[in-house]
């Protein structure tokens, strides 16, 4: 059987909201929020990577303040966008191919905060103290982790292109 125009097997409704609990399952063990993980496994598995809050709501069986606090939490970390539905007011909700890139590189602003905190509490605390030493470590930690993004993304985007044609 086959979705009404679009040539592929449908899938079978269960298996799919067992996927999208277990996913989930996982991203909360990794820390997000539980509602956000389910929108987001939800968004995920849907063909176009797009549905409006009415449609999370229904899938996932959740009011839609909670779809709209989980889709606000995703957003601020760049794993989802807000459009307007054609022709409305409505607001849909969209999972992009690329959004594990946009969230990483998307703390590399964050680094660089923490990075000039951290540069802030060396000299609060002086430099040759424990604390000192102890702030230095992070800072060089994040100076590195930030360089070791900025060439994992770039190594990213050759293999991506390589696999799926894409840059």
């Amino acid at each position: 059987m086959t979705e009404e125009g679009a040539g592929r097997p449908e899938r079978d409704p269960e298996t799919v909201s067992r996927f999208v609990e277990h996913f989930a399952a996982q991203l909360v063990a990794a820390g997000v929020p539980r509602m956000p993980a389910r929108v987001f496994a939800a968004l995920l598995v849907s063909d176009t990577g797009v549905s409006t809050s009415a449609e999370l709501g229904e899938m996932l069986r959740i009011s839609p303040a909670a779809v709209s606090g989980a889709v606000r939490y995703l957003d601020q970390q760049h794993l989802v966008s807000r459009e307007r539905e054609p022709g409305s007011r409505r607001e849909r909700y969209r999972v992009h191919g690329d959004q594990w890139y946009e969230a990483l590189t998307s703390r590399g602003a964050v680094l660089r905060r923490w990075q000039d905190a951290l540069r802030e509490g060396v000299a609060s605390v002086g430099p040759g103290t424990p604390a000192g030493l102890r702030l230095a470590e992070t800072l060089a930690f994040f100076e590195f982790a930030e360089k070791e993004i900025e060439a994992l993304m770039d190594r990213w985007r050759d293999h991506r292109e390589e696999r799926f044609g894409r840059d």
